[in-house]
């Protein structure tokens, strides 16, 4: 039976579709039996079916920071131009996930193992079946949707017209293997998690406590902290803001990350550990993404420990026609959420300029 966890849903993410795409195989040899979808789509798909946007998402993220953050009438994502489509990824709490699956045989420790590529032919599959869409405006994404999105111009390279990974890479790096371990570690450690078959998601609160605070540490800079910055962030809940660097860890990383389900987080977190284009092509990075023909933008995020500018600048390098675009922000990886209005803009005016590359 599903359990019950009010953060998925459309109350706390903000409307969305269950489309089902029916029976897919993966990668590792699983299957999902019925493998549904969480679609959320701004603006409307034109004639030609030519304005269509892809945005994947990240880790332990839905559709709701795209439409609260980045999506807006004016803006370079701008609804009123384009069809702007975002797809859950697989087992991220929305789509068919561990916990969400009324299916047995797939259900919470049982949740067959997911690869970037499965997320990238599912998404293909959804917008060729659904609305008939062979070609895709651009496809941009953030972090794990930034894997995505460099997937799709490896493997679809026919489909992508433009593309712009956002603080992500093509290829793993030991970093962010060894980083993701402990985020996992942290979860299974936790005797409530009952070998991924717990009661309820609250049961994995010690765990899912440890897990947000690795990502206080990793996800946001030494500035961030030190400058005071967060003292400038809104609170999450109203009533439970922060006075000191303490309150905000309580308030907001802990806060977050305890809402959510930890066999959501294992399922991402082990796809996360394996993006990898080369797999495309044998294991050689430089002939994978030199079948890339869509304009590419690079956007590492300055001061990000986990896609650092100096794991993105080489992937830049070694695709065609390519450009880095670097984006700013004080609160590194965390930059992604959107803090700060000079960063948005940055975003803004790099995106803008993509879409008006002709191509």
């Amino acid at each position: 039976m599903p359990l019950d966890n009010p953060f998925y849903s459309a109350e706390q993410q903000g409307p969305y579709e269950l489309v089902s795409i029916g029976r897919f195989e993966l990668a590792e040899g699983g299957v999902i039996p019925d493998l549904e979808l969480a679609v959320a789509t701004y603006g409307e798909l034109n004639e030609a079916k030519d304005n269509v946007i892809l945005i994947p998402t990240w880790f332990s993220g839905t559709h709701a920071t795209w439409w609260q953050v980045y999506i807006g009438p004016g803006r370079a994502l701008d609804p009123t131009r384009y069809f702007i489509v975002v797809v859950n990824q697989i087992g991220n709490g929305l789509s068919t996930s561990p916990h969400t699956t009324d299916d047995p045989e797939i259900a919470m420790s049982r949740f067959p193992h997911v690869r970037i590529g499965d997320d990238v032919r599912a998404q293909e599959i959804l917008l060729r079946q659904v609305w008939g869409i062979e070609r895709l405006a651009l496809v941009v994404g953030g972090s794990m949707g930034a894997q995505q999105t460099w997937e799709w111009a490896v493997r679809f390279p026919d489909k992508v017209l433009r593309a712009a990974p956002i603080a992500g890479t093509a290829q793993i790096t030991p970093h962010d293997v060894l980083f993701v371990r402990t985020l996992m570690d942290a979860l299974t450690s936790d005797p409530g998690w009952a070998g991924g078959d717990y009661a309820a998601h609250t049961d994995v609160a010690d765990g899912l406590r440890r897990h947000a605070d690795i990502w206080a540490i990793m996800g946001l800079t030494t500035d961030f902290w030190k400058s005071g910055y967060w003292k400038t962030i809104a609170p999450v809940v109203e009533g439970l803001g922060w006075e000191t660097f303490e309150d905000f860890q309580q308030n907001f990383t802990r806060l977050l990350f305890g809402l959510m389900d930890p066999n959501a987080l294992l399922t991402m977190g082990w796809k996360w550990q394996r993006g990898d284009v080369a797999r495309l092509t044998g294991g050689d990075l430089a002939a994978a993404l030199g079948r890339i023909t869509a304009k590419v933008f690079v956007m590492p995020i300055e001061q990000d420990m986990f896609f650092p500018p100096q794991d993105c600048e080489p992937e830049a390098a070694l695709t065609p026609g390519a450009e880095v675009r670097m984006l700013h922000s004080i609160a590194g990886h965390f930059g992604l959420f959107g803090f700060e209005q000079t960063y948005l803009d940055e975003v803004d005016s790099a995106l803008t300029e993509l879409l008006a590359h002709q191509v």
